[in-house]
């Protein structure tokens, strides 16, 4: 889902909340810049479409659960397994992942995406862009 939003800086309309689905997105550009709303445990979070590394689509990634480690005695891994509450969304160019309701890099936290505020009022969600 996609669209094309031309105000000026400040909050902006971006959808009605019951067109993005639970761990689904809704990509919008607002003026040159794209930004990637996604609905994760029903609360809204918003990112510029623009990896850190390499100036990716990130918000066009998969978004998954993290890959958690069950581990034995000793130490013995016995299987991995996706969480349901560290939901990431990993950069369709390199793989980069980064924990989707904070923004950062699941590796670095100094690594991280740029966010913008997300509100929803009467069904409908807007983002301020400041």
């Amino acid at each position: 889902m996609s669209g094309t939003r031309t105000t000026s800086r400040g909050r902006y309309p971006i959808g009605a909340a019951a067109d993005i689905p639970e761990r689904g997105v809704l990509l919008v550009r607002v003026g040159d810049l794209q930004v990637g709303v996604f609905r994760v445990g029903g609360k809204f979070y918003a990112y510029e479409n623009r990896c850190p590394h390499q100036g990716g689509p990130v918000c066009r990634g998969d978004v998954v659960g993290r890959l958690e480690e069950v581990l034995g005695e000793g130490g013995v891994t016995l299987a991995l397994m996706e969480s349901k509450e560290r939901i990431d969304i990993a950069c369709p160019w390199h793989g980069w992942e980064y924990d989707l309701r904070t923004g950062t890099h699941i590796g670095n936290p100094s690594i991280r995406l740029r966010s913008f505020p997300v509100h929803e009022q009467d069904g409908a969600v807007y983002v301020d862009l400041g």
